[in-house]
């Protein structure tokens, strides 16, 4: 009963010894539950732990002996129930299902973590912001946007990373591979995430709306790139030149303006180019493609722009004007040629 009153005075709803020891000194402890706690401390890293059996478990972390071995790939394990999870991974055996939309899990572990998901549980706050996460591992991963910390980093090209999940899939930019394969074109893709939002251009799933013009995108980044359109905000700038960009990406391709990068190369004439798109669109002058089609005439045309551009031959659009003479044009190479007409030859 002692116990049970110490809860309902701190406001908690979790029960149990391990939670009135979290909340109360070791005096305090031993007066409400008679229990004289001893720790057991780890002479390499001084880590406590209540129970002796829990730090010999422990110490093998630091001796590195491996007692359990996998019989199909002879991965070796310190603990008995560390092998039995891994042999799952084999097996592919889940024996762990959520009572309520019926996923299964190979770990109990996950399960309990996946069941938060209905719950809307989240026991773990960030100290600093005060943001709440479900999983104990998000909230480390994001502790580190405050701190900055990342202890990840790439042994070939040495950058780093605060997450191990991100250092995997860079490295994948220096072993090309691309685990990942579409089920309807064969597409392959090093990252999951990648392969996830491919997939709605054959869905032509668009789950992400823009709250001032409504413009739908398949992709949250793409959503959140669009928006700086209506807030002006440009947050990556050139080192070199200092000029500003909306896109981390525009950035990444303008600075090539300073390094004559060109990573992008024909396979047919080996003709280099510092956009992947301006290389797929230079592809099209082998293989004769023409994917844009007017819907008016039925003119397909290789480029979006071209098919733009002949489109005002329907509308009559005349976006650009002389600033002398107020001429109208439909095409911006004519305005700049009509411009010279007003320029006085000595």
């Amino acid at each position: 009963m002692k116990m049970e009153a110490v809860m309902e005075m701190n406001a908690t709803y979790l029960v149990g010894y391990q939670y009135v020891k979290e909340i109360c000194s070791n005096q305090v402890l031993k007066i409400l539950t008679g229990i004289d706690e001893k720790r057991f401390t780890c002479d390499v890293c001084k880590e406590e732990f209540v129970e002796k059996s829990h730090l010999n478990k422990h110490f093998l972390s630091h001796t590195k002996r491996r007692l359990y071995s996998c019989h199909i790939c002879c991965k070796e394990f310190s603990h008995k129930r560390n092998l039995i999870s891994h042999c799952r991974t084999h097996t592919n055996e889940k024996p762990y299902s959520c009572d309520v939309c019926l996923k299964q899990f190979s770990e109990k572990a996950n399960l309990k973590i996946h069941s938060r998901t209905h719950t809307n549980e989240k026991p773990y706050s960030c100290g600093i912001c005060s943001k709440e996460f479900s999983h104990k591992s998000h909230l480390n991963r994001h502790c580190r946007t405050h701190t900055n910390e990342k202890p990840y980093f790439c042994d070939v090209c040495h950058k780093q990373f605060s997450q191990n999940g991100n250092l995997k899939i860079h490295y994948r930019t220096h072993t090309n591979e691309k685990p990942y394969s579409c089920d309807i074109c064969c597409n392959n893709f090093s990252n999951k995430r990648h392969l996830n939002s491919h997939y709605r251009i054959h869905t032509s799933e668009k789950s992400y709306s823009c709250d001032v013009c409504h413009k739908q995108f398949s992709r949250k980044d793409h959503l959140k790139d669009h928006y700086r359109t209506h807030t002006n905000e440009k947050p990556y700038s050139c080192d070199v030149c200092h000029k500003q960009f909306s896109e981390k990406g525009n950035l990444k391709i303008h600075y090539r303006t300073h390094t004559k990068e060109k990573p992008y190369s024909c396979d047919v004439c080996h003709k280099q180019f510092s956009e992947k798109r301006n290389l797929k669109i230079h592809y099209r002058t082998h293989t004769n493609e023409k994917p844009y089609s007017c819907d008016v005439c039925h003119k397909q045309f290789s480029r979006k722009d071209s098919l733009k551009v002949h489109y005002r031959n329907h509308t009559n659009e005349k976006p650009y004007f002389c600033d002398v003479c107020h001429k109208q044009f439909s095409l911006k190479s004519t305005l700049n040629r009509h411009h010279r007409t007003h320029i006085e030859v000595p």
